[in-house]
């Protein structure tokens, strides 16, 4: 419907709609040769850090405090990749799922993190690098500030309901 809505409204305005395609296509060449090296160097340290076995050294310092939180240690990749990767977060969830299912307390609690946070450090990276911004401390802290409340918010939410 929606396609179908432009078509007519150009029509109705009296636009060439072919050659604003294709007018708009080429532009959009620019904005991506300028996210290219941004994009590059995100997917690059995403896979040094994951590659590197910090997550693993992390996870053992971690544990204890883990677990007098009451939350399974299972979860605890997807708390520490979502600010970092979606896709990679997306991976781990897969993985829960396939391991112990959707509509255990690991699948739920799996599936409200990745629903109420956000890719913070892709943000920043790729969107305020393309636009040349280079002072992001605040908007790191609001952004991990928010991941925090989100996934503080998902453990009591899902240990509370189910």
């Amino acid at each position: 419907m929606l396609v179908l809505f432009i078509i007519l409204y150009g029509f109705i305005k009296k636009v060439n709609l072919y050659d604003t395609f294709v007018e708009g296509a080429k532009e959009s060449f620019d904005l991506v040769f300028t996210m290219f090296p941004c994009m590059l160097a995100m997917i690059f340290g995403l896979n040094i850090f994951i590659k590197s076995g910090i997550l693993n050294y992390l996870f053992d310092i971690l544990k204890p405090i883990v677990n007098i939180l009451k939350v399974p240690i299972e979860v605890f990749p997807m708390m520490i990749l979502r600010p970092i990767s979606g896709s990679a977060s997306l991976a781990f969830l897969n993985n829960i799922f396939e391991s112990y299912g959707p509509d255990s307390l690991i699948g739920l609690l799996s599936s409200v993190i990745q629903g109420s946070t956000d890719t913070t450090f892709y943000v920043l990276t790729l969107y305020f690098g393309c636009i040349g911004i280079t002072k992001i401390k605040y908007a790191l802290w609001a952004g991990l500030f928010a991941d925090l409340v989100g996934i503080t918010s998902a453990i009591l939410i899902v240990n509370f309901f189910f």
